[in-house]
């Protein structure tokens, strides 16, 4: 599998995870492997950098994950995509949010194959998925002054780029783990 030289990969973990006591969601087992671990064997199909937007965790750095902090605390995840955007050491960036145990890497290779795109992003029934697309620091003077105005909605695309849509059916790439029922939710998916 070959990777693109100009897209690097950054999984946002900078939430609290309030609703799990606080524990880091990438460590939360699936089957027999920790969402961080079947994320990383994902996103490498596709990128041969990939950094955490977050705090540091010996979870990340032991799996040899640089990590950088949040330019703008306290955004939410627009100021995740906006800290990825522009700490990235490439031009184009695979943004994912680290409580993604089913990302496909069917997906990710046809998000990564369109080179002429500023957003290359999955719209599901429920809407876009901005936490698995694909943003060009092109993206990144438009949030950031939606997020100077204090309008952190990270599922309104940036205003003058270009974009790129990809219709998805199946959802199951999407699965997140914010609370305790969508652990066992994505636990019974494995089963």
């Amino acid at each position: 599998m070959s990777t693109d030289a100009n897209l690097a990969a950054a999984i946002l973990a900078g939430g609290r995870a309030s609703r799990l006591d606080g524990v880091n969601k990438g460590t939360l087992m699936i089957g027999r492997s920790a969402i961080i671990d079947r994320q990383l064997d994902t996103l490498r199909e596709v990128a041969q950098e990939i950094f955490v937007v977050g705090r540091e965790d010996v979870e990340w750095t032991s799996r040899g994950l640089p990590v950088v902090t949040d330019e703008i605390p306290g955004a939410g995840p627009l100021g995740g995509i906006y800290t990825a955007i522009v700490r990235s050491p490439r031009q184009r960036t695979l943004v994912v949010a680290c409580d993604m145990p089913f990302l496909s890497g069917t997906l990710l290779r046809t998000l990564a194959a369109v080179k002429d795109a500023d957003v290359v992003i999955p719209r599901h029934r429920k809407g876009y998925e901005p936490l698995c697309a694909i943003y060009s620091r092109a993206c990144a003077d438009d949030i950031r002054r939606r997020l100077a105005q204090g309008i952190n909605e990270a599922s309104r695309l940036p205003a003058g780029v270009r974009v790129t849509e990809f219709d998805v059916d199946n959802e199951t790439s999407f699965v997140n783990v914010n609370t305790p029922h969508d652990y066992e939710r994505a636990k019974g998916l494995i089963e």
